[in-house]
């Protein structure tokens, strides 16, 4: 299966007593459903996933998987912190009904996790996935980054299709490429180096930000696609500036207020995670007025 495209790092929506809001939930998918998403990332970083219970992230697969309208890929969350949860998480995802398995690299006891056990603990729960794996580096939370070596060992596997790359390092990004086979799929988790990874061989992004902004984010794939260079650069540069306010200086709270200033249900993230204070919003707003004409203009050329 492709996995060419642009996926959002699906929120996870909470209801004014903190549990989780499924309807709100619903909600978002159905809007998403008529953007040109390649499909959704469940239980994802963004997703705050590992601020939820069981139940609850059972819930959200649940969800996202019932309200998917068919064309869309379905990406599932299942990381956890021994071999043996992951695998556990990552045949229930496949019991519901997942396309593939996002499995970030485990990273408690990060002084001893050498190359050699996250190889092992990959190469583990990809023999007993039903469904292909997809590796997960994401260093700013984990402290953990995959190896472009290691990448390309753990490429060899036939379950292993591929890699969400959110480091952030293009160089690194480059090589990891140039020594994976042309089958293994590669896709970005920031928003910022999109277009230039597109241009060394990436193949999609996966982004907290195309949940605020879908239709901006699926534009620059689609721009980039049909050769459309120029218009390409100049959408990447409404993400940057996006990026850098909602997500980098905001975090997941940011994105949420964008999209509950877009239509979407946003709402507050979970504690420990703390709410915006009313000068983010303030800054929040004058940047997505600045964006917004951008990318439309972009869009509609």
């Amino acid at each position: 299966m492709d996995f060419s495209g642009v996926f959002p790092a699906l929120t996870t929506p909470f209801a004014a007593d903190g549990s989780v809001s499924l309807s709100d939930l619903k909600h978002n998918i159905l809007l998403y459903n008529k953007t040109d998403l390649a499909g959704y990332v469940a239980l994802g970083s963004t997703g705050e996933s590992v601020l939820l219970t069981q139940t609850e992230m059972e819930g959200v697969l649940i969800t996202v998987k019932e309200n998917a309208a068919k064309e869309k890929k379905l990406i599932a969350g299942c990381g956890a912190e021994s071999t043996a949860a992951t695998i556990e998480r990552v045949k229930r995802a496949a019991e519901i009904g997942y396309h593939v398995a996002l499995v970030k690299t485990p990273y408690y006891y990060k002084p001893i996790y050498k190359a050699e056990a996250q190889i092992a603990h990959f190469r583990r729960v990809a023999d007993a996935s039903p469904i292909p794996v997809m590796l997960y580096s994401v260093p700013i939370f984990t402290g953990v980054a995959l190896d472009p070596s290691d990448v390309a060992t753990l490429s060899e596997h036939p379950n292993i299709m591929g890699i969400k790359d959110s480091s952030g390092n293009i160089p690194a990004l480059a090589e990891m490429i140039a020594i994976t086979p042309p089958g293994f799929q590669i896709l970005v988790g920031s928003a910022a180096t999109v277009y230039p990874s597109l241009t060394i061989g990436a193949r999609g992004a996966i982004l907290a930000l195309a949940c605020a902004l879908p239709e901006k984010c699926a534009a620059l794939y689609q721009l980039y696609r049909h050769g459309q260079l120029e218009l390409a650069r100049e959408m990447q540069n409404v993400l940057v500036r996006a990026s850098k306010t909602f997500m980098s200086e905001m975090g997941i709270a940011g994105i949420k207020f964008v999209m509950d200033q877009r239509g979407y249900s946003g709402g507050d993230p979970r504690l420990p995670l703390l709410p915006l204070e009313e000068w983010h919003k303030k800054r929040i707003i004058g940047v997505l007025a600045s964006v917004e004409p951008a990318a439309v203009g972009a869009c509609s050329s």
